[in-house]
């Protein structure tokens, strides 16, 4: 963990649950997402962490993160992330983006019959 601050990184305050590993435990604790960024968030709840921990976190379309115990007050603690992540996809409805199927309509333009003069179709 490096002695950098990173207090100023853009981070998104959003209510997520998340599973918390601890190091050396194989059971898996629910807590509070508060926040989020590309290198870390804020969680609540869960186990009773100490500062400099080892934690895996699995977040909401994103799976599994490693990471570091930053800081621990009251029942809220930070995590570093060991790498960045994209925050944005656990803002995203499970199962969006390219699992889902393509949304297609017909165009108002294109009529039911066939016969239909094709100079009096909308160019889309």
């Amino acid at each position: 963990m490096s002695g950098v601050d990173t207090r100023n990184i853009s981070r998104d305050s959003l209510f997520l649950m998340a599973e918390v590993r601890l190091e050396g435990e194989q059971s898996e604790h629910r807590v509070k997402v508060r926040n989020l960024s590309s290198g870390g968030m804020m969680a609540e709840g869960g186990p009773s962490v100490v500062r400099g921990g080892n934690v895996s976190i699995q977040l909401r379309n994103i799976g599994w993160v490693e990471g570091v115990i930053a800081w621990v007050q009251d029942e809220r603690f930070g995590i570093a992330f060991a790498k960045e992540i994209e925050p944005k996809l656990a803002r995203a409805p499970v199962g969006s983006a390219e699992k889902s199927s393509p949304r297609f309509t017909r165009p108002s333009g294109i009529y039911a019959d066939q016969s239909a003069d094709p100079a009096r179709l909308r160019n889309i």
